[in-house]
């Protein structure tokens, strides 16, 4: 099992940047990708970006393409995901999730641990 733990959420203003983080503990060395994923208020869950664990292949949705960058800290068993350029369309509850085999990073069902979330908060 892997727990994982964000921090990094808050307020700010549209056109303002945010650095998420989320820490890893447990059974690390079972990771094949790390994501996040949001939820805004009566809105499905949707993915943001996530990262091969084994390649550092990086993936985006389109909403957040050139705008959010997804990194990793191997020392502190780390992901990271910058967010830059924010507008109000972004707030959202965002989760961190990890997957324990290769597949679809794009699908929640993918996962099999995930975080408490943090909000993130862009005013207009």
């Amino acid at each position: 099992q892997v727990q994982l733990v964000e921090s990094g959420g808050g307020l700010v203003q549209a056109g303002g940047s945010l650095r998420l983080s989320c820490a890893a503990s447990g059974r690390t060395f079972s990771i094949y990708v790390m994501g996040w994923f949001r939820q805004a208020p009566g809105k499905e869950r949707q993915f943001v970006a996530a990262m091969d664990w084994r390649t550092n292949v990086t993936y985006y949705d389109n909403s957040v393409k050139g705008r959010f960058t997804i990194s990793r800290s191997n020392a502190k068993n780390t992901v990271y995901l910058q967010m830059n350029s924010l507008k109000p369309e972004d707030t959202a509850v965002h989760y961190c999730a990890a997957a324990s085999v290769a597949g679809d990073v794009t699908k929640i069902r993918l996962y099999n641990s995930w975080g408490q979330g943090t909000q993130v908060t862009v005013s207009s």
